[in-house]
């Protein structure tokens, strides 16, 4: 059985796009999941500098290895001003660091949510050229729109039938190209 490993690149304790990569790692049906949270990560910004006088951050050794050991990844950015997170940002600098092609081989789901209409598309049409570079392929991309409209968080679920169809059928698709 192949294993994801999920996460959002949110340094929120409320991160909406972690409540999105939970909930769709309980609708798995084919593979098993590691559940990640980069917000419990101590992580200092990346400088060479701070790599040449203390190493890397044991947090980043830590995610490197999760990434290493499953066979796809479940991602979901947050955006800022049409960008991914400065805090997202900085974990893809400090494991780029570490092995440029540290995705190698790695299928990836790649989603973001936001608040607004757009559903974070900026932020998602920047790390999709990025994961190419660091030798992942994103297979699957979904950009959910108004996430307070679209999402309960009391059910923790997905509330607007539609989207999740449309998303649940893209979840599907990627548990399948990882036979």
């Amino acid at each position: 059985m192949s294993t994801i490993l999920a996460f959002a690149g949110s340094n929120s304790s409320t991160s909406i796009n972690h409540q999105l990569v939970t909930y769709l790692t309980t609708q798995l049906q084919q593979t098993s999941f590691e559940l990640f949270k980069l917000s419990d990560m101590d992580l200092i910004v990346y400088s060479e500098d701070e790599q040449r006088d203390n190493g890397f951050p044991s947090s980043i050794n830590q995610i490197y290895k999760h990434i290493q050991a499953a066979d796809g990844l479940l991602i979901s950015v947050n955006e800022h001003n049409s960008n991914p997170s400065a805090f997202f940002k900085n974990v893809l600098d400090w494991l780029s660091r570490l092995d440029r092609k540290f995705l190698e081989g790695k299928k990836v789901f790649l989603l973001s949510a936001s608040i607004g209409a757009r559903g974070g598309i900026g932020a998602l049409e920047v790390v999709e050229k990025l994961i190419p570079r660091f030798g992942g392929e994103v297979s699957v991309t979904y950009s959910f729109p108004s996430f307070k409209e679209n999402f309960s968080i009391e059910e923790t679920k997905i509330s607007n039938d539609e989207i999740k169809k449309e998303i649940l059928e893209k979840l599907y698709q990627f548990e399948a190209s990882l036979k």
